[in-house]
């Protein structure tokens, strides 16, 4: 792992960007030894520094937990490959058409899913000191890659995923899953259906897992759920 910038806040938490293995990332550690580490997993369209992440990621290293966020294969300083940009065509094309995009959405993720599961692993390789407790949080694309990182992965103790619907490989992902799970749902999202969503919630092995559902749409998570889901990953 190759870092390439050190900045402190005045707060004390450090931020360092780094390479690893060709792919960009950033890590976050609070002004004292962390207390555990996040795996933080930025939605479609997004990268590692988008407003979502660094919100999660300063929640998260106020809580005593360090952070370490990914651009997912094709977005952030990325290249986009011929196959990204051919999905990413079709789905604007689908949606401006008023279409349903949720069948080629589902493929793409499941492609990413292939791709970033591996650099996850190798990120957590690269940081033995920091991966006695392993959390996850991801939602929407996040959660399309999160839930079979989750399911190979058994250094991850916990996660939080939401704003996703069941299709058939995280379905199968999610019956492997029996660390506890934390699940957020928007009962107005125009992109998941809230039945797709219930069914994948259903669908994980968990003994410990709930379901945290709210009105407004994809982008509308409150407050009091971002709080959660930091005591939830520290606790």
């Amino acid at each position: 792992m190759r870092f390439t910038s050190h900045t402190t806040s005045a707060d004390g938490i450090t931020e360092r960007d780094f390479v690893h293995d060709g792919v960009p990332g950033v890590l976050w550690t609070p002004g004292h030894d962390p207390a555990g580490l996040v795996l933080s997993a930025h939605g479609g369209g997004r990268h590692k520094r988008a407003p979502g992440i660094l919100a999660r990621a300063h929640r998260c290293a106020a809580a005593g937990l360090a952070v370490v966020a990914l651009d997912a294969p094709g977005h952030g300083d990325r290249v986009r490959t011929a196959e990204d940009e051919r999905f990413a065509i079709e789905i604007r094309s689908r949606m401006a058409a008023g279409q349903d995009a949720g069948a080629l959405v589902a493929e793409y993720n499941a492609l990413q899913a292939s791709r970033a599961i591996p650099e996850w692993r190798s990120v957590l390789d690269a940081l033995p000191a920091l991966g006695d407790r392993v959390g996850f949080w991801g939602v929407s694309m996040g959660s399309a890659l999160g839930i079979p990182l989750v399911a190979a992965e058994p250094r991850v103790r916990a996660a939080v995923f939401g704003l996703i619907g069941a299709t058939g490989p995280l379905v199968r992902a999610a019956a492997a899953i029996t660390v506890p799970v934390r699940f957020l749902l928007q009962c107005d999202d125009r992109l998941v259906a809230r039945d797709a969503g219930l069914a994948l919630f259903d669908a994980f092995a968990a003994p410990r897992k709930s379901l945290h559902a709210n009105p407004g749409g994809h982008g509308d998570v409150p407050e009091h759920e971002l709080a959660g889901a930091v005591t939830f990953l520290a606790g």
